[in-house]
């Protein structure tokens, strides 16, 4: 409980911290900067509806508001695809490359001061370590392939854990 408990919170304060910096800096909130920085990364500075939702792990319907919210802004620009008129891109606008340039220098300082100056190299490598195999498990999992990429996603045990506390 210990340990669940720590990450929620943990995850709550950080975001909220990064989240107020960005803000100060550049008027953009954490959810903007990662559409962004998403965007900014994608070839062509575009990605399908689709793919940003998967990359940002949203549903569509909620990526949909978002792109609606930042077009207002002039951050991004929705588009159909060329040669399949059914499907919408995002695009980055110069406007939201010039923020995001903007703004990155203020979001690395804010990620160092909240998290990574705080922990040492060795709890940075184990903290990296434990979310690789959170991440993998969770992405093998919703693949259907479960943990060891072999079949059914592993069932919880039955066993308490080692310790809770």
């Amino acid at each position: 409980m210990r340990a669940w408990l720590g990450y929620v919170r943990t995850r709550d304060l950080i975001a909220a911290a990064i989240g107020r910096d960005a803000g100060r800096a550049a008027n953009l909130s954490w959810v903007e900067y990662s559409v962004l920085v998403y965007l900014a990364d994608a070839p062509g500075q575009r990605l399908t509806f689709a793919d940003l939702a998967g990359a940002l792990e949203w549903s569509q319907s909620r990526l949909s508001h978002q792109i609606t919210r930042m077009q207002k802004r002039g951050l991004v620009a929705r588009e159909t695809m060329p040669h399949d008129q059914r499907r919408t891109v995002a695009r980055l606008t110069t406007a939201g490359g010039q923020l995001l340039t903007t703004a990155a220098p203020a979001h690395v300082r804010s990620v160092r001061r909240h998290m990574i100056d705080v922990l040492d190299r060795g709890q940075l490598a184990a903290l990296a370590e434990i979310y690789d195999v959170l991440i993998n498990h969770h992405r093998s999992a919703a693949d259907g392939f479960g943990p060891t990429g072999r079949g059914a996603p592993a069932q919880p045990s039955d066993e308490p854990a080692a310790d809770l506390a």
